[in-house]
């Protein structure tokens, strides 16, 4: 499994976490709350946090093309959802687990 997030800063967070999930709960198995929410697609799961700070995405699929799928459908509905605040894309980092040290580190996506 490979992993990405992707982090955007706005005041709205909660609200764009729960417009989210409602969207896709008509067609895929989706869990929320206000503050965290996991969306769960073929392609992939989305996991959601939603706080003052804004809302973090956090993708995990088995490779990188159903990775990028699954980040696409996130982004293109944010950024319909969200069409007030000018959002125009996500700056998605893959987050990869050396196997030396175990510990995650993040590597910036150029798309």
């Amino acid at each position: 499994m490979i992993r990405s997030v992707a982090t955007w800063k706005t005041d709205h967070a909660p609200k764009y976490l729960v417009q989210l999930c409602k969207h896709f709960a008509h067609k895929i198995e989706v869990s929320y709350s206000e503050a965290q929410g996991e969306c769960r697609f073929v392609c992939g799961t989305v996991r959601l946090e939603a706080d003052e700070q804004g809302l973090r995405m956090e993708a995990t699929s088995p490779d990188l093309d159903q990775l990028q799928q699954t980040e696409s459908v996130i982004e293109r509905h944010l950024v319909r959802f969200a069409f007030r605040e000018n959002l125009e894309a996500l700056a998605w980092q893959r987050i990869d687990a050396p196997v030396e040290t175990g510990q995650p580190h993040a590597q910036k996506v150029t798309s």
